[in-house]
């Protein structure tokens, strides 16, 4: 049986029109997605209305900073209920705290009867305290909740809680345990030497040919 002479044009017509549609419906899917990409109406975008910085106060230092040390510090807390399973009521985080912790010598309280020049000013005396370690300074872009387990009940009350769940717990602890772990290290040693070794270069300079620097509990 033949096909009649006006079936296969119109046939054909047909192919196109609906290769025509699926053209026009590729273009307003790609074209809705682009403007989409573009506008994108559920994006959020920050902006920044903070006042300007106000300048509070200046302080002029006498003190020379004689060493830096890096310390890094994982934080294991745990929080939980004593009759409730940790599933239920209870909480471990592990924070990792990184920061830094500067030494120095103050040189603010020095008097006359530290000091001593020769006549001939060759030789000079120093009596200096020792070296003190300031606040651990932690580096917050290298500080981080590394994991934290919650509690079913811990969860709904984060869930419900209008505010962030609060890291300064975790941030006081790493300071301390920073701060004891330099009080433990060679750091203050170390600032000593170093300023004994500017000072006696410093000295030299001036035209001192003996320099000698003790340190407050030395005789």
């Amino acid at each position: 049986m033949t096909t009649p002479p006006t079936a296969a044009p119109a046939r054909r017509r047909r192919w196109r029109y609906l290769a025509g549609f699926l053209v026009l419906v590729a273009l307003l899917v790609v074209g809705g997605r682009l403007a989409w990409s573009w506008l994108d109406p559920l994006g959020e975008r920050t902006i920044d209305r903070s006042q300007p910085v106000l300048l509070q106060s200046i302080k002029d230092m006498s003190r020379f900073e004689a060493a830096t040390g890096s310390f890094q510090v994982v934080v294991d807390l745990e929080k939980d209920a004593p009759f409730l399973p940790d599933a239920i009521k209870g909480t471990r985080t592990l924070f990792v705290g990184a920061g830094g912790v500067d030494a120095y010598v103050d040189f603010s309280g020095l008097s006359g009867s530290m000091v001593t020049v020769s006549q001939d000013r060759k030789e000079a005396t120093l009596r200096l305290p020792h070296a003190e370690l300031e606040k651990p300074n932690l580096d917050n872009s290298r500080s981080y909740v590394f994991a934290q387990q919650r509690g079913l009940l811990d969860r709904v009350q984060s869930f419900l809680s209008s505010s962030p769940s609060d890291e300064r717990e975790l941030y006081v602890l790493a300071e301390n345990k920073i701060a004891q772990a330099a009080r433990e290290s060679d750091l203050r040693a170390r600032a000593d030497a170093n300023t004994k070794a500017m000072l006696t270069g410093l000295l030299k300079s001036l035209g001192f040919t003996k320099t000698t620097i003790k340190f407050s509990d030395e005789p």
